[in-house]
């Protein structure tokens, strides 16, 4: 067995995790939850490399870019848009 392979565990778990923070009414535990999707997206991207399950790696792309998206609204959430 690959030690990879074990990724997938620990990303499905960070991905809960950080859905269960974003979803908080607390700013911080939102903004928490958004740099946990983030390490979520990075474990999923290198399972998916090493699987060459590509979409999933397009798809953990798009998904971080939203993510980084989130943050940076979460840190500036008085501007409009």
């Amino acid at each position: 067995m690959d030690y990879i392979d074990l990724l997938e565990w620990p990303a499905m778990a960070a991905s809960l995790a950080a859905a269960w923070l974003v979803a908080s009414r607390h700013k911080g535990r939102r903004n928490t939850g958004f740099w946990v999707f983030l390490s979520s997206n990075v474990l999923w991207v290198a399972w998916g490399v090493h699987d060459q399950a590509w979409a999933l790696v397009a798809l953990q792309v798009g998904l971080a870019l939203l993510n980084i998206r989130g943050v940076w609204k979460t840190d500036h959430d008085a501007e409009p848009g």
